[in-house]
């Protein structure tokens, strides 16, 4: 492979259902602590760079081509956390973070709605207990990072990116996107 595309390429790593030697309790047969990680990292590029990449800027004022961004996943059979970090963003700058339901696209929409524990289209329904918000605000040196605990999982092929908004809460202009393979939480 040509060095630029192992750089700003996913690293993704996905352990499912690693037994932890533990009991959990939750099930009746006392399987052990089943639990995934998924942990995706890129650079971010605009989506016609000659180097293509799954960490796509559509703002490079804000988002510059070159920032970097991680995700990690990690699920059980009690909840998921689901962690960020950025740099290289605009320094103080006060970023909208969430899960959406599809892999980023040319086009800023093709990342679909936010991902929704239960999925509804009442608007008081889009908040953090029903969703995943990573918001941050970027430190001096445009550094960042957050994370979300949710006693709920992803379904399977439901969640696939993380929207970064021009606003925190709700939503706002797409500032850029990063395609990330979560995986489901393990059945209880």
């Amino acid at each position: 492979m040509v060095a630029g595309v192992l750089t700003s390429a996913v690293t993704a790593m996905m352990l499912a259902a690693v037994g932890t030697g533990g009991t959990s309790g939750t099930t009746g047969g006392g399987t052990g602590d089943d639990s995934v990680e998924v942990r995706a990292e890129a650079r971010f590029a605009p989506p016609k760079a000659f180097v293509p990449s799954s960490a796509l800027t559509y703002n490079q004022e804000l988002v510059p081509a070159g920032s970097w961004i991680q995700v990690t996943q990690r699920s059980d059979q009690r909840g998921t956390r689901v962690s960020l970090r950025v740099k290289g963003m605009e320094p103080n700058y006060k970023y909208g973070v969430h899960v959406h339901q599809k892999p980023c696209g040319a086009d800023p929409a093709a990342a679909g709605g936010h991902y929704q524990n239960k999925p509804s289209t009442d608007p008081g329904d889009v908040n953090p207990a029903n969703e995943v918000w990573l918001d941050f605000t970027a430190r001096r040196d445009g550094s960042g990072a957050s994370s979300a605990y949710h006693d709920w999982g992803f379904r399977r092929g439901e969640a696939a990116s993380v929207v970064l908004h021009r606003e925190q809460g709700g939503a706002g202009e797409r500032l850029a996107c990063f395609s990330v393979p979560f995986a489901p939480q393990p059945e209880k």
